[in-house]
């Protein structure tokens, strides 16, 4: 067996830590979770999404995104309504309190990125981005 500081998941969980480390600071300061931030982001891009879907699109298990759901709900954050379609089906869409605070926060998260990216030059960034779409691809 490989050393436990050589293995691949724990070098990603390393990574993750330090990529959001430049993000958690205006989380805290707005009172979101980072979980909560990649909802929200998923919604800013779509109108609205069926929760089966956020979840796996987010990264989520889908009993985490109910207590999620709820507490963005109860912030005001995001809104759901039954599919008009398929009663069994709920809805998730951001408010506009929602797209008020990513259009707050925007600046901010693309100055963080920018300094989080300039460690690397764009070729490394391109080889990363690659590679980390790569092994998300892989199923076991």
């Amino acid at each position: 067996m490989r050393k436990y500081e050589n293995s691949l998941p724990l070098k990603l969980l390393k990574a993750r830590e330090a990529a959001m480390s430049f993000f958690r600071p205006m989380l805290q300061e707005h009172s979101i979770t980072e979980q909560q931030w990649r909802v929200l982001r998923v919604l800013n891009d779509h109108e609205e999404m069926e929760t089966k879907q956020l979840a796996e699109t987010c990264c989520i298990l889908s009993p985490s995104l109910t207590g999620i759901i709820q507490r963005l709900e109860q912030q005001e954050y995001v809104q759901r309504r039954k599919s008009p379609d398929d009663h069994r089906r709920t809805l998730i869409s951001a408010t506009e309190k929602a797209r008020n605070l990513l259009e707050e926060m925007a600046p901010k998260v693309d100055a963080s990125y920018t300094r989080l990216t300039s460690s690397l030059s764009k070729e490394k960034m391109d080889i990363l981005n690659e590679l980390l779409t790569d092994v998300s691809q892989i199923k076991p």
